[in-house]
């Protein structure tokens, strides 16, 4: 990990998962930082995010900490505003800072009352553990069914130094391209304002977590945060400026796969690409209804080749195209020519199946020049399990 300059980090444990492991964590800058932030579009949102929202417009995109728990989302309860406040309150305190500096994050179990001593309590202690080698421990304190860390780094040469970028991540299901689709916090040493941060992150999102599924359903809690310390003392140009957002989103796209592969009760990583259309936006819908069907998920997970379930997808993808048209390759072999059954070997295609990493491509033929990516899992008895047992 090649981790920014101008950071603190520290993970502990409050008490409020079951099991005893780290469930609180403090992101912290050396000084103020610059930031944007996406959130979830779900119509119910946890306090938190609504929070965060409020302090980031407040405060004109600056950020002193980021305070966040695993184990209750802290929505659709009664004290989650008060909650979420008081939790803020606590850190400003702490770190001698504003209160609409710091921003909070959960995750977890909703409709369950969050006791706010856990967290207040908690905050001394991550203060007094700060340390610029707790990355890794805040990665992990954040996790909920997740069965592995999820980090990613960068970095890049500008003309007047290195600048860096790193970012953690949460989340295996629950997962919907509404953004943010999880949680995920992601720090950079170089010197950038807030507008700009946010254009960048709407952008490297739509490309990234955006572009991930694992199951159709948005979270209440989703957020995904950009830190800028400028620590590096690096201050990209313009051309830089989209040198640098290309590489934000090799981070973005790093952690999005990881959390496509890591889904619930997943076996298999999906990599889906639909190509040949005439826009983005077609592209995209017919890659994400793919990706969503549960019909193909559960094909893959079976090694099956049944490229029709993919051919069905696209065509309620409201996406209007000639099915004679469209060639559909598995595993980069093509199974699918011309909207008709193509010749292949069945069973080797099904050994090639049986590999962690799948791939599936939609061309339509023509002119069209757009093309989109989407990431997803195989579904498998896994995700009944795993969810037929969340609260218990």
């Amino acid at each position: 990990m090649s981790l920014p300059l101008g950071y603190r980090y520290a993970a502990t444990y409050a008490g409020i998962r079951k099991q005893q492991q780290d469930d609180v964590a403090l992101i912290v800058p050396d000084r103020v930082a610059q930031a944007a932030a996406v959130f979830t579009r779900n119509i119910v949102q946890a306090a938190p995010v609504r929070l965060s929202r409020r302090h980031l417009q407040s405060s004109g995109g600056k950020v002193a900490a980021i305070l966040v728990n695993a184990g209750n989302a802290n929505c659709a309860t009664r004290t989650g505003d008060s909650v979420a406040m008081a939790s803020c309150r606590t850190v400003a305190k702490a770190l001698r800072t504003k209160v609409r500096y710091v921003l909070p994050a959960s995750t977890g179990v909703i409709g369950v009352e969050l006791n706010p001593k856990l967290l207040v309590e908690a905050v001394p202690k991550l203060a007094a553990e700060l340390s610029r080698e707790g990355f890794e421990a805040v990665a992990r304190a954040i996790l909920t069914t997740d069965t592995r860390v999820k980090m990613a780094s960068e970095q890049v040469h500008f003309r007047k130094g290195t600048v860096r970028i790193a970012g953690m991540a949460k989340g295996s299901g629950m997962i919907h391209p509404n953004m943010a689709t999880t949680l995920a916090f992601v720090m950079t040493d170089a010197e950038l304002p807030a507008p700009a941060l946010r254009q960048m992150l709407m952008r490297a999102t739509e490309r990234s977590f955006n572009a991930l599924t694992v199951d159709g359903d948005t979270s209440t809690n989703d957020t995904l945060a950009l830190l800028a310390s400028g620590a590096s003392k690096v201050k990209p140009d313009a051309k830089e400026r989209k040198v640098f957002e290309e590489v934000l989103t090799w981070v973005l796209e790093n952690l999005a796969e990881q959390m496509a592969a890591d889904g619930e009760g997943a076996r298999k990583l999906i990599r889906i690409r639909a190509a040949g259309f005439k826009a983005t936006e077609d592209a995209r819908r017919v890659a994400r209804t793919i990706a969503n069907s549960p019909l193909v998920k559960t094909a893959i997970a079976g090694s099956d080749p049944n490229w029709g379930r993919i051919l069905a997808a696209a065509g309620y993808s409201g996406v209007a195209f000639d099915p004679s048209r469209i060639d559909i390759y598995l595993q980069r072999v093509l199974v699918c020519r011309s909207g008709v059954a193509a010749e292949f070997d069945e069973q080797e295609l099904k050994r090639k199946l049986d590999e962690p990493e799948v791939h599936i491509r939609i061309v339509q033929e023509g002119k069209g020049q757009a093309e989109a990516r989407f990431f997803t899992c195989d579904l498998t008895e896994g995700y009944i399990r795993i969810n037929g047992s969340y609260r218990t």
